[in-house]
């Protein structure tokens, strides 16, 4: 007999909350619309949007793919493998993101142009390469790298979770009709791993649309700083952050909107 179907929302149970929250939307619309006070923040704030959604979307992007090398390599059959995912994870889950940004910003960027020159000490001398300087990384792509390096950790134990709850016995199956590895990771394990996966991995790009705002300490000009920096210069918190607040809040349950129809549509098709 074939277990009862999980119910996420009653029957009925109308989403009075995503009503609640679009007559605020709707009535900060309107006083931004209407008062030029709110509208010349909103005018200010929202320039930094754009730099918001691009340090998301490429730390995100590249934390996805660090994360699933660290857990295929947490997977695999060698040990040494097995041992430096491990590591990874703990330190890494460890370290606090702020801290992070600070220790690749300030630490890590100079420690690697230190480590580059001296591997080119030849061709630098020869004149076949120019010295690299610190200020030729900019602090956006440190931003973008600290999140990576942070964030990977987690989703690498969201692939390796996912990867686990798969049967033992289908991966066998298909090993004994001469599925290669790849294959039977390919069409077998990914497919049915990522209905456990993509909860967990939309809820982290969630959570990366806001710890976004933390590269506002390297003077990014993010929405978060572009905030601080008129807010400065007006005494204008209440009106600054109030906007800033709302933006965040259209990505972020806007994005969470869209990610769990996602998931509702994968799992209807699953369970057909």
């Amino acid at each position: 007999m074939a277990p009862p179907r999980r119910k996420t929302e009653a029957p009925g149970d109308f989403p009075w909350w995503l009503a609640a929250f679009g007559v605020l939307c709707l009535g900060l619309a309107a006083v931004i619309a209407f008062n030029d006070l709110y509208a010349q923040v909103f005018g200010v704030v929202v320039k930094g949007i754009g730099i918001t959604i691009g340090v998301t979307l490429a730390a995100f992007s590249l934390a996805t793919a660090l994360g699933l090398g660290i857990a295929l390599a947490g997977l695999s059959d060698s040990l040494l493998l097995r041992q430096i995912a491990r590591f990874y994870v703990e330190l890494i889950r460890g370290i606090p993101i702020l801290v992070l940004l600070f220790y690749i910003a300030f630490v890590g960027a100079p420690g690697f142009v230190a480590l580059w020159n001296w591997a080119l000490t030849p061709l630098i001398e020869r004149g076949w390469a120019a010295t690299l300087l610190v200020r030729d990384l900019s602090l956006l792509s440190r931003a973008v790298i600290a999140l990576m390096i942070g964030y990977a950790a987690f989703i690498a134990e969201i692939f390796r979770a996912g990867f686990q709850s798969v049967d033992e016995g289908q991966n066998e199956a298909a090993k004994a009709l001469g599925f290669t590895r790849f294959q039977r990771f390919r069409l077998i394990v990914f497919p049915q791993a990522m209905r456990v996966i993509f909860p967990p991995l939309s809820n982290d790009f969630v959570a990366m649309v806001k710890d976004s705002s933390l590269v506002s300490v390297l003077g990014i000009a993010d929405i978060t700083q572009m905030a601080k920096v008129y807010a400065a210069g007006s005494f204008r918190f209440f009106e600054t952050y109030s906007i800033v607040t709302y933006i965040y809040l259209l990505l972020t349950i806007g994005l969470s909107l869209a990610l769990r129809g996602i998931e509702h549509r994968m799992r209807r098709r699953i369970e057909r």
